[in-house]
Formats: structure tokens, sequence, C-alpha cells
């Protein structure tokens, strides 16, 4: 865990682990928890799956968990840009590995359940109206104001290789914030794309769908850009805004 590039993978894998456990969990047939009050169940879950993540891993390596925020602080001044790629693949490979486990656990109901976008959305985002631009502005728009608000809660801090401070991130003490963080973002702003505000969230989801065997399945990838492309638009502005104010 003293790796940062581990504590990003281990920590984007327990985001996505239970994330996407709840989604499956309202989703899938004949699990406990179908019929219950979905937007409300999975946008608290998401919210306090990133809080559990951040906590477990913040201490390591700032706990970005997302290449939009990797990205946004990069951009910002406030973290290595000779760091970014490291941390942007062991986000994805974290999210592939936490998605996957998530699939097993809920194998049974997987294949209890017929409906193919059901499926699907338990792994990845989609358009509420498919309208590729405002789908787009959307995915950058929340992303935007996760990025931003977290330059304002993180704090630099966390010393990488035992000697010299280059990270920018968030502690353990500033979990909470982000997720109550997240939590606002999908009640206020998740409603027309299901807000991914996180490449490796959908991607790496996405990709394990799409190689993972079922009898039926559409990953959907004419529309898999807009949740990469997004939300690291959205991270990029909110980096500049910030130079520009602060």
């Amino acid at each position: 865990m003293t790796n940062p590039y581990i504590a990003e993978f281990i920590g984007t894998a327990i985001l996505l682990l239970l994330g996407m456990g709840v989604v499956a969990n309202v989703n899938l047939k004949k699990t406990i928890g179908s019929g219950q009050t979905p937007w409300v169940l999975i946008t608290s879950a998401w919210g306090f799956a990133v809080f559990v993540a951040v906590f477990i891993t913040g201490q390591f390596s700032g706990a970005h968990l997302n290449p939009a925020v990797t990205l946004g602080l990069a951009v910002a001044g406030k973290f290595a840009w000779n760091m970014a790629l490291g941390y942007i693949l062991a986000q994805v490979f974290g999210a592939m590995v936490g998605s996957w486990l998530a699939y097993v656990l809920y194998i049974d109901h997987y294949r209890a359940t017929e409906d193919v976008d059901a499926v699907r959305s338990t792994f990845c985002t989609g358009p509420a109206v498919r309208n590729y631009k405002n789908n787009l502005f959307s995915e950058a728009l929340g992303t935007f104001m996760l990025v931003f608000g977290v330059l304002f809660i993180a704090a630099p801090g966390i010393t990488i290789e035992g000697t010299t401070v280059t990270n920018f991130g968030i502690g353990s003490l500033d979990a909470l914030p982000v997720g109550i963080l997240v939590w606002v973002i999908g009640m206020g702003l998740g409603g027309t794309t299901g807000y991914a505000i996180n490449p490796a969230r959908d991607f790496g989801p996405r990709l394990v769908y799409h190689l993972i065997p079922m009898r039926q399945k559409n990953a959907d990838w004419p529309y898999a850009w807009i949740p990469v492309f997004g939300p690291f638009i959205g991270g990029a502005v909110a980096g500049f805004t910030y130079l520009l104010i602060m």
C-alpha cells in the first residue's frame, strides 16, 4: 500500500466493487435489494463507496481514484505530471478488477436477468436521452464540479518514495466531504447520463462487460467515448479555472 500506484489500484477496485455492487443489487433479478428506491440508494451508495475507498488509500496516494481528478490536479500544478500516467493506468486496472469481483459476486443474478440494458447498467453508464452533445456537456459539468470541489477540499502533504512531497490529493480526513460531494453530484446532476464523472469507472467495467461470457450483451461502444472524454474535459477545465482564480 505504501506504493502510490498500488494504492490507486486497490482504492479504485474497492470503489467499483462497492459502487457496481449496489447497481447490481438494485437492477438484477432475485436480489435482496431489487425493488428498492433505485436512485436514492445508488447515489448514496456511490458516495459512501468513495468515502470508504478514499479513507483506506488517501494516506498512501492521495486517493485520486479517477483519471479526471489526476488530470485536473496536474493541470492546476498540484500533482506531478510524471506520475499521472501511472496513476491513470492503475485506476483503469483497479476499476476492471473491482467490477469483475462484483460480477462474480452477483453471477447467479446476472444469469437470471434477461434484460440486456439492466445488465449493462450495472457495469457502465448510459444516457437517459441520447444526445451526444448534451451528454458530453453533462459529463464534463459533473466532473468539473467534482474536481473543482476536490481542489478546495484536498491539501498537499503526501510524501512519495519517502522524501519528496510531489503529490496533492485527498487524505483520510477529507474522505467524508469528497464522498458527500460525489453524492450531491449524483443527486443533482446525474439524471442525464448516470454521472460516470470518471473515465476509469466507466471504461474499465465496460471492457470487462465486453469480455465476459454472456448469452446476450451490448456494450454500447458508440456511446463509450462520452464518459471518457467528458470527464477529462471537465477535469482539465476545473484545473485551469483553479489556476485563474487562486
